[in-house]
Parts: structure tokens; C-alpha cells; sequence
């Protein structure tokens, strides 16, 4: 699975970046039919203190997935997203067997 992600305004370091294909490669467990992942990072400019945006596609045959939060880090973010698409991809996991 290719895991394309862009940080807007700023640079993502090296372990944010492993972080995130961590967390997303957990994904396939789940379902093996994940073609690829867009994920992109960005940081609201408000006085909010949870202002770190993640938002994550995922991109399986005939559908795409798609989670977005906002939190206090880049990583609690990244999780809660993550946490969101494993409940979507568990239901299009029994949707296609027919369950």
C-alpha cells in the first residue's frame, strides 16, 4: 500500500512521518483490499487550542474512505482518525461478504 502524505505550511519530521505509516499500515489487519492512503496535516490558525487537522483518505476498490480531526498533536489526531476508519473499514469488510 503506497501512503502519500503532505503537510501544509510546514515540514512533517521523520517521526511523525513513521508514525503515521505505523498507524496506517495497522489498517491492513483489518482489510487487505487498501490500495493507498492520503493523509494531510495542517495547522488552523485560530486561538482554539486543538488546532492540529489531520485528515485521511483511504482508497479501496470502488470506494474511498475518509476521516478528519482535530486535536491538541498531530498524533492524537492521526489516532482518532485512524480509530474512525477501522470502524468504516470493518463495515465495508462485512458489507462486501454479505454479512
Amino acid at each position: 500500500m503506497t501512503i502519500k502524505i503532505q503537510s501544509v505550511h510546514f515540514d512533517a519530521d521523520k517521526k511523525l512521518v513513521e508514525f503515521i505509516q505505523e498507524r496506517i499500515d495497522k489498517l491492513n489487519h483489518f482489510y487487505d483490499g487498501i490500495i493507498s492512503s492520503d493523509v494531510t496535516l495542517r495547522i488552523d490558525k485560530s486561538s482554539v487550542v486543538e488546532n492540529k487537522i489531520a485528515e485521511i483518505k483511504v482508497h479501496i476498490a470502488g470506494n474511498d474512505l475518509f476521516a478528519k480531526k482535530n486535536c491538541k498533536s498531530f498524533e492524537e489526531a492521526i489516532d482518532t482518525s485512524i480509530g474512525a476508519l477501522k470502524i468504516q473499514v470493518k463495515k465495508h469488510k462485512e458489507k462486501i461478504k454479505g454479512i
